[in-house]
């Protein structure tokens, strides 16, 4: 059916959504056993940001209804429609994919609940690695989430595994075995030694079981005083909205020990609220109230509605407030940040909206290279709340929908964000989050102190992770939008 939009004025300077309304009466067409296609399918061709690189997905793709229920109809299934219908679909390693990002869920439920910090997860937060020369891999503890399942067993930061179950660990570019193995809720863990990148097995195991869990993303928030310096740490390991006050209250302990500097610690940092991402930047600065922070790019229609109707709607602000509470802000002009492979989203946009203002010096390894994000699509007449939501199933979608710029215009860092100091984990002398002999952290220290003794170098045998327990998990890497005003769209 050849469509045409007719956008109207946009409720609010945050996000809109549109309301898609088949005739003037507000009614949405859908035909008997097609309910969850005719839902992806109003989804994608409304927000979807890259639609206009979608033929399936243009206006005037079909002449009739009855031709796009057809289509819809030849659909093996509702993930197959939505997988078919992405800009280069995802596969489980795709080749130079433009879309790696966006996720279907059967129960809208297990995104609300990510999107708050719950899991079902035994605490072991973990990267996996390909052992040099070989198709095996390997996987490493990155650290343990207090009040888990791990947290009460003999498992630690640094332990090495090389099998699940009793099944290797492996690396192929067809299939991810490593996937089923460590998605199961209870499974047993062999572990090794690692020595200059030798993996020996050393006869010890740990059986962990998998809970709902609320993971606090504050890991570690300490003052350490270095000569006249008194550096703030903080290892930060998620965007998550709920958990908003104790980020605010960790800034300000900082500044009532009179914290000149900050190391921010966003090594496994998968990202998550944009908002939240603002308030952060806003913690560490304080001194731009007001000014751009980040500026979003939509499909060309949304986008046009945006800049027609309400300009003010595409950015996001400093600000100083965390509703009626004032933000605790530290007004530095440099920060130190930590990255790895697993930095992604909104540590990027972190990291990104931060250098047209201060000195951002990144230590570590580059980063996802994630600068698009997506919000959440329901089945309702809006599709951004569930006002009125089909009781004929639970789907819910995350597409990406927009990009990020800085206010220089940047949001270029498709392959990541590349580090001033390059410095990659080693294996051999990891050492514990928030010690001063760490080595980022103390290469960290170092800089600010200019102490090059705590300066340290790329090991020799380092590797990039494959995969980590986040990246592996749906919707793990995403950065995303919050509370949606809804609007009207009319054909």
């Amino acid at each position: 059916m050849k469509k045409t939009y007719q956008y109207l004025f946009l409720l609010s300077i945050g996000l809109f959504a549109f309301q898609s309304c088949e005739d003037m009466d507000d009614t949405v067409h859908v035909s008997s056993g097609l309910e969850v296609e005719s839902f992806i399918y109003r989804g994608l061709n409304l927000y979807y940001l890259w639609k206009d690189d979608v033929p399936d997905l243009a206006d005037d793709r079909f002449a009739s209804t009855e031709e796009k229920d057809a289509f819809l109809d030849t659909a093996a299934s509702p993930e197959a429609l939505f997988q078919d219908l992405l800009y280069k679909p995802v596969s489980k390693f795709p080749t130079d994919p433009i879309d790696r990002f966006s996720v279907m869920v059967s129960d809208y439920t297990v995104l609300e609940n990510l999107f708050a910090g719950v899991t079902k997860n035994n605490g072991v937060d973990y990267g996996l690695k390909r052992k040099t020369g070989t198709n095996e891999a390997f996987g490493w503890v990155r650290y343990i989430i207090p009040g888990s399942d791990a947290a009460a067993k003999d498992i630690r930061r640094g332990d090495i595994f090389y099998a699940v179950n009793g099944v290797p660990l492996f690396y192929n570019s067809q299939t991810d075995n490593n996937l089923a193995l460590l998605n199961a809720e209870n499974y047993t863990l062999s572990l090794a030694d690692y020595n200059g990148g030798a993996i020996t097995p050393n006869g010890r195991s740990v059986s962990l079981t998998k809970t709902e869990l609320t993971e606090n993303p504050v890991y570690d928030a300490r003052v350490i005083a270095a000569g006249t310096h008194k550096i703030a740490y903080l290892s930060y390991n998620g965007f998550t909205a709920n958990f908003d006050e104790q980020l605010n209250t960790a800034f300000g302990q900082f500044k009532a020990q009179g914290a000149t500097d900050l190391v921010l610690d966003l090594r496994y940092n998968s990202g998550g609220s944009v908002r939240t991402a603002t308030r952060l930047a806003s913690m560490i600065t304080g001194q731009f109230n007001g000014q751009l922070f980040a500026k979003q790019q939509w499909n060309a229609q949304v986008q046009a509605a945006y800049e027609d109707q309400n300009p003010q709607a595409l950015v996001n602000n400093f600000t100083n407030s965390i509703g009626s509470a004032g933000i605790n802000s530290l007004n530095l002009s440099k920060v130190y940040i930590l990255t790895t492979i697993g930095t992604a989203s909104a540590s990027e946009l972190v990291i990104n909206g931060l250098k047209p203002y201060i000195e951002v010096v990144q230590i570590g390894d580059k980063t996802t290279g994630k600068n698009v994000g997506s919000i959440t699509l329901y089945d309702s007449p809006a599709l951004v709340n569930k006002d009125n939501i089909s009781t004929k199933h639970k789907y819910a979608m995350q597409p990406l929908v927009f990009k990020t710029t800085n206010a220089d215009g940047f949001g270029d860092y498709g392959a990541g964000l590349a580090p001033n100091v390059p410095l990659m984990e080693d294996l051999n002398n990891l050492g514990q989050l928030g010690d001063v002999n760490e080595p980022l952290l103390s290469t960290a220290i170092g800089l600010i102190t200019a102490s090059g003794r705590m300066i340290h170098q790329n090991p020799e045998n380092a590797n990039r992770d494959l995969k980590d327990s986040k990246s592996m998990r749906r919707f793990g890497t995403d950065m995303y939008l919050e509370n949606i005003p809804t609007g009207i769209i009319r054909k």
